[in-house]
């Protein structure tokens, strides 16, 4: 399942014909949009983003032998990143729903046999028949209903070897109210409405209730933005 993610991660509010599963999400893109996804998010963060996603998946501390599943992996530019830190061993597998996200990725990725794509929901129980050194999910979480999210982790533990890593970045908790009316003004605007109680929860506790060990958490933006690592007990 993929996001368009505008600047800061806040998604851009995109109108679409077909009948949403999640009317407050705004998880589902227009083919437009879809196809120039890398380009807007870089238009729209004022050449931010490219840095900021570049630091956030090096302080993943990925290492050279991981396999890892991308969640939510767009057009592949974070599995870009991350094959950098890889080995000859080190693979990925990105999911994602939509076809022309699956033709861009697979495109960067023509020559390259250890990354590979499938088209797969996240947000319903699925089978890989392999399990991974570590699950990637940047700005996904944020974008289903917590009982959907609840799917979704059940879905990483499922997939995650014993030990195994998870890394989410996505928004920080905080208090909308404290923020700079910019700030307020662009998450209500261009933010789903998902992502006003996602922010409100304490993600370390809930994560530690479905049996993962905190191990170090990053922010960014002035601590709107963070990298939450965690290790499957």
């Amino acid at each position: 399942m993929v996001a368009y993610r505008g600047i800061s991660g806040h998604r851009l509010s995109i109108e679409v014909k077909e009948r949403r599963l999640y009317p407050g999400s705004k998880v589902e893109l227009t083919p437009f949009i879809a196809k120039h996804y890398d380009q807007l998010l870089d238009l729209i963060s004022f050449g931010s983003y490219s840095p900021f996603i570049s630091r956030a998946i090096a302080d993943v501390e990925i290492q050279t032998a991981d396999s890892i599943l991308d969640l939510g992996c767009g057009t592949g530019r974070n599995a870009s990143l991350m094959l950098r830190h890889l080995g000859p061993v080190g693979k990925i597998l990105g999911l994602d729903l939509s076809p022309i996200m699956q033709q861009r990725f697979e495109e960067t990725f023509r020559d390259h046999q250890r990354v590979s794509f499938r088209r797969q929901r996240i947000d319903v129980p699925f089978e890989l028949g392999e399990k991974f050194d570590l699950v990637f999910m940047s700005f996904v979480l944020h974008g289903f209903p917590q009982q959907v999210r609840k799917i979704i982790l059940e879905n990483i533990i499922h997939h995650l070897k014993p030990r195994g890593r998870l890394a989410i970045l996505d928004y920080a908790e905080f208090n909308l109210n404290d923020t700079s009316f910019v700030f307020r003004w662009v998450f209500r605007k261009f933010e789903c409405s998902y992502a006003l109680d996602f922010i409100k929860y304490d993600w370390k506790k809930i994560l530690g209730e479905s049996g993962f060990k905190f191990e170090y958490e990053r922010f960014y933006f002035r601590n709107l933005l963070r990298l939450l690592k965690i290790k499957l007990i």
